[in-house]
């Protein structure tokens, strides 16, 4: 970042910090305890870490992920992006990342924000906006298939309309008139912003950014199943190099690599949620052989199954 710009950016965040605080102490109030708390508010989640974090792997849903205070690094493969104090990034497609939390205390607990997005619901504001959407900036490129996470910055209007959708929360019977409506702009105003460009290439039909987020949808819907790329590769209208290429540009893994992931946080949810043993979960995951699942599974969580299950049951988990 130029100094310019490291310049303008301070004086905007210092603009914003009265709208900050307030939201701030909405946040407290409504997460009072370490976690992640899922709301009344459909498909809006609070997340409050009161220390920093090692790397947790999670597979995040298509969202907008606002972080209001502390500071989260979030890697996809070999590509890390840290978002600070009033940036969000922004997720079209199930993504596996790894998630830490740099910066975060008792006393300035890091306090973020996640609005699920309906990728449905993106295309058709796209439709929308026609040609009044911006273009991208000069000097700045995004191809077709290379944008699966970004990050941006949170500035006065944004937030504002955050913070409104928050403040619901203290005041339910407005939820189902306003929630809506507030969502609808959030989307908006992501969509006109500097990551703007990124959220649209997902939503062209026919693109091939859509296209591998077709493919990723029926690798979450049929993780279980064996893979076959021929057939994935039909589905997407692509050939079979042209698919594992564009897929690996957004997932930063191969398709083999994301339907792995899926099976074994699938795996890691039904021991923690629904009791399984780890064979009957490495079976019902799709997995030949337990001893191979128990291998992967202690690669990717660094440690054994039943250990692993253990460790997170006796503890608070820090969100991903």
């Amino acid at each position: 970042m130029r100094t310019g710009d490291r310049t303008k950016s301070c004086i905007s965040t210092t603009a914003l910090e009265p709208l900050q605080q307030k939201l701030i102490q909405t946040l407290l109030r409504q997460v009072p305890e370490q976690g992640l708390m899922h709301t009344a508010l459909d498909g809006l989640a609070l997340i409050r870490c009161n220390k920093p974090s090692t790397c947790t792997s999670s597979v995040y849903a298509p969202s907008l992920y606002f972080n209001i205070q502390g500071s989260k690094t979030l890697t996809l493969g070999d590509k890390a992006l840290t978002y600070e104090p009033l940036s969000y990034a922004t997720t079209p497609v199930h993504l596996p990342l790894l998630g830490r939390i740099d910066q975060a205390s008792a006393s300035n607990p890091f306090l973020g924000i996640k609005l699920a997005i309906d990728p449905q619901e993106v295309a058709n504001l796209v439709l929308e906006l026609g040609d009044k959407a911006p273009k991208l900036k000069t000097g700045h490129s995004c191809n077709e298939v290379s944008c699966g996470l970004s990050i941006a910055n949170i500035d006065s209007d944004m937030l504002d309309a955050v913070t409104r959708l928050v403040k619901l929360l203290e005041n339910p019977q407005n939820i189902p008139i306003l929630a809506p409506l507030v969502r609808r702009e959030i989307i908006y105003r992501s969509l006109m912003s500097e990551v703007g460009v990124r959220l649209r290439k997902f939503s062209i039909a026919d693109s091939q950014a859509n296209r591998v987020c077709r493919i990723i949808e029926v690798l979450k819907d049929r993780f279980s199943e064996p893979l076959r790329i021929s057939e994935l590769a039909h589905q997407a209208n692509m050939s079979e190099s042209s698919l594992y290429q564009s897929f690996k540009q957004i997932t930063r893994v191969s398709p083999l690599q994301f339907q792995k992931k899926l099976r074994l946080h699938e795996a890691r949810r039904l021991m923690l949620s629904e009791g399984l043993e780890a064979s009957a979960a490495s079976y019902r995951v799709g997995y030949e052989s337990p001893s191979h699942f128990s291998r992967e599974y202690s690669r990717m969580f660094g440690l054994p199954p039943r250990a692993d299950v253990d460790k997170l049951r006796s503890e608070i988990r820090v969100p991903a």
